[in-house]
């Protein structure tokens, strides 16, 4: 479904992105991991053309993106829906206008097809009853559901999750994970999760891949990641802080 060739990014003289070579499969969710500041927000950012690469191509369902100009940008992030890390709410909205957001632009539903629709979302990630609450009246696991429900009101292809378990204890973070495999096993969809969490990348990957240093260092089953022989990928996902390895 996506496929990255030799992606190249820098910020003045910092060099982010060093040659990543990724493929995504259709129907898959591949988590890829790395500290913070590794790269991997930069990393989904140019998959839906908010950054152009200095250099390399990727190509999603067939068409290579990184030529195209805005408007035809614009039918390729249709595929695409997006959970951010802090949700993104619209704090002047209610909760069906910030779920409905997505069909009104990209839709031509009618009000009532369109309330119908983002209700329906709702009561699939268990908000049912709370369309007519402001954001601020919602806790934070609760804003990161009404994302996702967002994010999937108008079927997307593919789901970009940015940190989702991020700022929320862990009860509802894997509640969000939960949610994470029934998004894919019910929509089908194809899921990117990007994170340091490896509770919720252990459970809702199909693939891992590993960034660091500007490359995808490593990529594998679950299991394959937890015996790999790459002292980074140990130092990493059991956390350790001490150690020979350079430049963290």
């Amino acid at each position: 479904m996506i496929e990255i060739v030799d992606l190249h990014k820098s910020f003045g003289e910092n060099r982010v992105l060093r040659g990543v070579n990724l493929t995504v499969e259709r129907g898959e969710t591949l988590v890829i991991i790395g500290r913070s500041g590794s790269g991997k927000s930069v990393l989904i950012k140019h998959l839906i053309g908010l950054i152009k690469p200095d250099r390399g191509k990727i190509t999603v369902d067939g068409t290579e993106i990184t030529s195209l100009n805005e408007d035809e940008l614009r039918d390729i992030r249709r595929k695409f829906a997006i959970l951010f890390q802090a949700s993104a709410l619209f704090d002047s909205l209610t909760v069906l206008q910030n779920v409905s957001f997505g069909l009104e632009r990209y839709t031509d539903h009618s009000p009532e097809k369109r309330r119908e629709i983002a209700i329906e979302c709702l009561d699939m990630v268990g908000l049912r009853g709370v369309e007519n609450l402001m954001p601020h009246e919602l806790s934070g696991g609760m804003k990161k559901r009404v994302g996702l429900a967002r994010a999937i009101a108008y079927h997307p292809e593919i789901i970009l999750y940015d940190e989702p378990s991020t700022g929320i204890d862990p009860i509802r973070a894997d509640a969000i994970n939960d949610l994470i495999v029934r998004m894919k096993e019910e929509l089908k969809v194809t899921s990117i999760v990007i994170t340091h969490d490896m509770v919720s990348t252990y459970k809702v990957a199909d693939r891992i891949a590993m960034l660091y240093q500007g490359k995808i260092i490593q990529t594998g089953t679950p299991d394959e990641i937890k015996g790999s022989e790459s002292q980074v990928v140990q130092q990493f996902i059991h956390g350790y802080a001490e150690g020979p390895i350079e430049n963290w």
